[in-house]
């Protein structure tokens, strides 16, 4: 997950901002002329009980498209952080409406979007039951946007893509044309209490970094990353400890919690900040093997603003993946993600699963990208002025910098959903 999860639950291999991977590959050009609407069979229905969804008045059918504003100003929704407390209250009329797409092309990589997007849905599919933040309506739900509807929106995209992949042509997804004529698109305007000036989304990116370890403790590897032991998982000891006091030494031998957790690899300083602020690692040990490593459990204290990393409190420990991995409630049900086309955000108050269109740039130079948000991290509860785009696998900070600095740090955020 991307931690912006310090900042965000990332995955794979980490360094400066990113929680996750598959670097971007080359954008799609547009289907020109695609317009008409398609009839697809329905995905198998998920597993979401009927409960749950009644709890929090997801059933509902509504036409947004004859709500100009999409929102009244009614109750105003209540904003909470990730334990689930109240931080402000918004109205949803100062945030989304009613928009249409730009006439450009939209820009992704079909088959690592279809990737995320099925990952997602699966998610939602295994694990709606035991995660109830995900059937949370949200800020959207008071526009009768539900959590059925982030469904439907899912499989028609799984849908069209798997068509389009397999008769070997441009994605419709790709025609703005086809999208407005499909979904229901909603302009999501940025609300950041501290600057009501801002209503473009802030871009920010993460990434996983590969980093040299080295599997036992050297003089330049002498910072390990730990791992918690599966029969001490209901001891909630590591609750108690600050990042500080883990690098004191307390789970190393003659420390007071030595033999708890498990040491997984051993890195520079600097390695451990950059893994724990991008979620994932990719680790080239010196013996010439090379892992990836994902957050898997903090210590249950809250990630800062405005905190230099190395001051931060809060201490993520690690598991070895296969993938780089984005939102999960355990580490072996967190989502594999691609990058390019993967969002952290808000998965509390702006929801998990939500396809976002980004537009950037002017003239014939604008653009419009597509991801789906299927990350979150510290930084993003709560959030609802800024998105953080999953940008790839890079060895340095150096090939990171330069790549991210085509991509936008603002942006005109839209949400798509399935009409």
């Amino acid at each position: 997950m991307s931690i912006l999860f310090n900042q965000k639950f990332r995955l794979l291999v980490g360094f400066a901002t990113l929680l996750s991977a598959s670097l971007v590959g080359g954008y799609l050009h547009t289907q020109s002329n695609t317009q008409q609407q398609i009839s697809l069979a329905s995905v198998p229905a998920n597993s979401i009980s009927a409960t749950n969804l009644q709890e929090n008045n997801l059933g509902q059918q509504n036409d947004l498209a004859s709500r100009p504003n999409l929102i009244s100003s009614s109750a105003p929704y209540q904003v909470i952080d990730e334990f689930k407390k109240h931080k402000y209250s918004v109205n949803g009329n100062q945030i989304i409406s009613a928009a249409k797409l730009p006439t450009n092309k939209v820009n992704f990589n079909q088959k690592d979007l279809l990737f995320v997007l099925t990952n997602t849905r699966k998610y939602y599919q295994d694990h709606a039951n035991q995660d109830p933040d995900i059937v949370r309506p949200g800020l959207l739900g008071a526009t009768g946007v539900s959590v059925q509807d982030t469904l439907k929106t899912l499989d028609f995209m799984i849908a069209v893509l798997k068509e389009d992949i397999t008769n070997n042509r441009t994605t419709r997804l790709q025609d703005p044309n086809f999208i407005n004529a499909n979904f229901k698109v909603i302009k999501w305007s940025a609300y950041k209490p501290q600057n009501s000036q801002q209503k473009r989304l802030r871009i920010t990116k993460y990434a996983v970094f590969t980093h040299t370890g080295s599997h036992k403790k050297t003089s330049t590897y002498n910072i390990p990353i730990y791992s918690l032991k599966d029969n001490l998982n209901s001891d909630k000891f590591y609750t108690r400890y600050t990042k500080q006091d883990v690098l004191s030494g307390i789970y190393e031998p003659g420390g007071r919690e030595y033999g708890k957790v498990q040491p997984l690899a051993y890195l520079t300083r600097k390695g451990l900040e950059e893994a724990l602020m991008q979620g994932t690692i990719l680790i080239n040990f010196t013996d010439g093997t090379r892992e990836f490593f994902n957050v898997d459990r903090n210590n249950g204290m809250s990630y800062v603003r405005g905190v230099k990393p190395t001051a931060q409190k809060r201490y993520w420990y690690f598991r070895k993946v296969n993938a780089i991995k984005g939102y999960g409630y355990k580490i072996d049900a967190k989502i594999s993600i691609k990058p390019g086309v993967t969002f952290a955000g808000d998965v509390l108050n702006i929801g998990l699963g939500r396809v976002i269109v980004i537009e950037y740039g002017q003239g014939k130079n604008k653009q419009l990208k597509m991801g789906v948000i299927a990350d979150t991290g510290g930084a993003f509860l709560p959030n609802l002025y800024q998105l953080d785009l999953l940008a790839g696998i890079f060895k340095t900070n150096r090939d990171f910098t330069k790549y991210i600095s085509q991509l936008p740090e603002y942006a005109t955020a839209y949400i798509l959903v399935k009409k």
